[in-house]
């Protein structure tokens, strides 16, 4: 017996991995995509086209869109959403539409259809600007920007909605991601510094450097989201942080390692601007569920750098 997925932002950065790794397993069925296409691309889903992959287009905003596209499948998989957490500010009412409400409408539906698991994205920026190191699940988090308390609130309607109608619900808090994928986001540090490299920009720090972040490459990503949706036994807790303790770095060593595998480049330190959130994470609760991250910063530095200039 197999399983029907449906992907929420199925074409964005990390549905554009995750797709063809879901096509991939004997155990799924049909995958179904939802996505408005508002910031994604029909061009993520190159080479998944088959029998097997329904594209539907609509916004998760929109109620019927969900239910819709929703019907008959068995597992969902939410990753559709407002990213890149500091523009949130500018736009607060259409993060809560799309990341809370939106949250609530797949919920909803799942509930109304019987859905047995929701995989949930949530983030590790829930933590906000943290001074003590290795936060585990247990820490209260303290979100600092609309995107991450649209994330944090969403957890809370999964828990309330998991519990009504008796589902399998998990939050898969993520490390910032990188790294390469057919949907390939440049508003995160990491990918944005290999390319400023390359093409001989200054990296610009903003702050000291000093704060934090756990990071995981796209493809890890994706290989969680698909543990989590065919294994839900194995992701027993609501919550998890996703990524990997030896991959918390401080941003001045993003930089530097992107000036090692890149090549010579300028940092330039604005002490004066705010730099974000920090947080240093914890994994160890992720270590309970059989699932581990695989490919390194470095690694996926290299990558990125050979895309850009392999012929």
């Amino acid at each position: 017996m197999t399983t029907d997925v449906l992907v929420t932002g199925g074409c964005g950065y990390i549905g554009s991995d995750l797709i063809p790794r879901l096509q991939a397993d004997d155990r799924v069925g049909e995958v179904v995509v939802l996505d408005s296409l508002a910031s994604g691309s029909p061009r993520a889903l190159m080479g998944t086209v088959d029998g097997n992959l329904e594209f539907r287009r609509g916004d998760v905003r929109e109620y019927g869109d969900v239910e819709s596209a929703m019907r008959g499948v068995d597992t969902v998989v939410h990753l559709a959403a407002i990213t890149g957490a500091s523009s949130t500010h500018d736009r607060r009412e259409e993060t809560v539409a799309v990341n809370y409400d939106g949250t609530e409408n797949v919920l909803r539906a799942a509930g109304k259809l019987g859905v047995e698991n929701v995989v949930f994205a949530s983030s590790c920026n829930v933590y906000g600007r943290a001074t003590s190191t290795d936060i585990d699940e247990t820490v209260t988090p303290d979100p600092i920007n609309p995107y991450a308390e649209t994330k944090l609130d969403s957890e809370t309607l999964l828990r309330e909605y998991c519990e009504e109608f008796e589902m399998d619900g998990t939050a898969l808090r993520m490390a910032t991601n990188f790294g390469y994928s057919p949907g390939v986001r440049f508003n995160l540090v990491v990918n944005y510094f290999v390319f400023r490299a390359l093409t001989g920009r200054t990296l610009t720090v903003y702050g000291d450097g000093s704060n934090w972040r756990p990071f995981i490459h796209v493809s890890d990503a994706a290989r969680a989201y698909k543990h989590a949706a065919l294994e839900p036994g194995e992701w027993d807790e609501t919550v998890y942080n996703v990524g990997s303790s030896d991959a918390n770095y401080q941003i001045s060593e993003i930089a530097d390692i992107v000036d090692e595998a890149v090549g010579a480049v300028d940092i330039t330190y604005l002490e004066d601007e705010h730099p974000g959130p920090s947080y240093h994470v914890d994994f160890d609760r992720l270590r309970s569920t059989g699932f581990e991250p695989q490919t390194t910063l470095r690694e996926g530095i290299r990558d990125i750098a050979r895309r850009f200039t392999d012929a």
